[in-house]
């Protein structure tokens, strides 16, 4: 068995790096009573990283929505949860991303963000409450703190026992382990961060059950999506319990903290709760947004770029800000489809196409460059192989006019061993790529939310003949509103629908 020697110096060394992390580091946390050691991330600290990362999550995450009355409205519950905090001192920034994925998550310094996805899924004033209040007590309880502590503080470790042992392999599998254990927060953070949640929405006079009713949404609505995927093969985009990890007891732990704060689980005032929430939001886009373009199935379609194209079979399409991404799964695995554009600014074809091929791939060069023409409009082609992600792979670009000033691409990247059965698909998906007249790129409607008053002879089953969707339209409507299947409607009541829009 080898032997690890410590020397005089590492030994110093050691002592001294230990000295420093202790003094002055360990505090009491008032919102979870327990201690913080957190010897890298001061509190100034926080609020200087959230500042640094607010844009760049902003442009990752489909934009700010610009609807001032959701906004405004978030604002002010959240206004009221954080004053009732143990930090009501500190600043808060709350802010709505106009996104369809389900999510709500915090940075450091008192950012927190909810997406117009998971603001469709509430069903009431107080279960935005619980949300918000949960990623408040991710903050006030430090967790983001905590976390890029222990990940600088795993980092000093792993760096000194490489040192130490002369290994680079030691240290780098190290590293790694302790990457995939940051990619999301604990169970203990989560059930600390439901119970902080609940306490600053009693504190704030909303309902402390919504937390479990909100829990239980998520969980359906999770539920139907991995149904949903599983069955047309397709991969899902990450959502809440992906950063905020579910258990079964987190719901019965939820309710059991309302139940300790006294309140009526059957307050009278949750219909009028409700009302406020279902008035907000009605109107709001849910799904895609037209002004960013359209995904129907394997297609794209942007109305006002006046264009679509579809992509092959096994890939997911994801739309972002900047550009649309299409990932492989199954028979494609591997497989990445990149689609953008930029005006040509004065340059030809060949210049557009080789600054762009330059943005992604420095250090290459194009090979076996190529015009064509793609339903009319003039375009140019070229690829060369390149090692991505430690996969040989071919790297491939179609550089499309589609006007005078205009032009597209796609970049696609292909696992070599996998040319021959993805490059007829993908060779159609580039003749895919088609203009848009004015009338078609008006036609391309989103879908929106709207709110309905239940009739005499209305059930779940006939409400949801009116969604705008060609599956498990009566599956979606119970998860939207949080309904259980056969739950008998009262007349008078109001519900979510999912229409598309005029």
């Amino acid at each position: 068995m080898g032997r690890i020697i410590f020397t005089r110096t590492t030994l110093a060394t050691s002592l001294i790096i230990t000295s420093l992390l202790l003094q002055g580091c360990v505090t009491t946390n008032p919102a979870t009573g327990g201690s913080d050691f957190t010897p890298f991330m001061s509190p100034a600290k926080e609020l200087a990283l959230g500042k640094q990362q607010h844009p760049l999550v902003i442009k990752q995450h489909g934009g700010v929505l610009d609807v001032p009355r959701v906004a405004g409205y978030v604002a002010v519950v959240g206004g009221r949860l954080a004053a009732v905090s143990e930090l009501q001192k500190s600043p808060f920034t709350f802010t709505v991303l106009n996104s369809p994925i389900v999510n709500a998550f915090a940075l450091p310094g008192g950012y927190i963000y909810v997406t117009r996805g998971i603001l469709a899924l509430f069903n009431s004033e107080s279960e935005m409450a619980s949300v918000l209040g949960h990623e408040i007590g991710h903050v006030t309880a430090r967790h983001s703190a905590k976390r890029y502590n222990q990940q600088l503080f795993t980092g000093l470790g792993v760096a000194l026992l490489g040192a130490v042992l002369k290994s680079k392999d030691v240290g780098d599998a190290l590293g790694y382990g302790s990457q995939l254990y940051l990619k999301s927060y604990s169970r203990g953070n989560e059930y600390e961060s439901d119970q902080l949640g609940v306490r600053y929405s009693t504190r704030a006079g909303f309902d402390p059950y919504a937390a479990a009713h909100m829990l239980r949404s998520l969980d359906a609505e999770s539920t139907l999506k991995d149904q949903i995927a599983n069955r047309t093969g397709r991969q899902r985009p990450p959502e809440f319990f992906s950063t905020h990890p579910n258990t079964q007891d987190r719901v019965s732990r939820a309710y059991a903290a309302a139940q300790k704060t006294g309140r009526d689980p059957n307050s009278p005032n949750r219909v009028q709760d409700r009302n406020r929430y279902l008035n907000v939001i009605d109107g709001m886009i849910y799904g895609d947004d037209p002004v960013q373009g359209v995904i129907q199935g394997r297609e794209f379609l942007h109305g006002p770029m006046q264009l679509k194209f579809k992509v092959p079979a096994h890939y997911r399409l994801n739309n972002g800000l900047e550009m649309v991404t299409a990932v492989g799964s199954g028979p494609a695995e591997g497989g990445i489809i990149i689609f953008s554009g930029d005006p040509l600014k004065g340059r030809n074809m060949i210049e557009f196409t080789s600054d762009t091929w330059k943005s992604f791939a420095k250090e290459t060069s194009l090979r076996g460059l190529e015009d064509l023409t793609i339903n009319g409009m003039a375009a140019i082609t070229g690829w060369n192989d390149i090692t991505v992600a430690k996969i040989p792979s071919r790297v491939r670009i179609i550089a499309i006019r589609h006007s005078a000033n205009q032009a597209y691409f796609f970049l696609t990247i292909t696992p070599l061993n996998k040319l021959d059965s993805l490059g007829t698909d993908l060779r159609r998906m580039t003749y895919s790529f088609q203009k848009l007249s004015p009338r078609q790129a008006a036609n391309i409607k989103g879908k929106v939310i709207r709110i309905v008053t239940v009739r005499p002879g209305d059930t779940d089953t006939k409400l949801s003949r009116r969604m705008a969707f060609t599956d498990h339209r009566l599956d979606r409507f119970l998860v939207l509103n949080g309904l259980q299947g056969g739950q008998r409607l009262l007349v008078g009541e109001r519900m979510k629908l999912i229409v598309y829009d005029r």
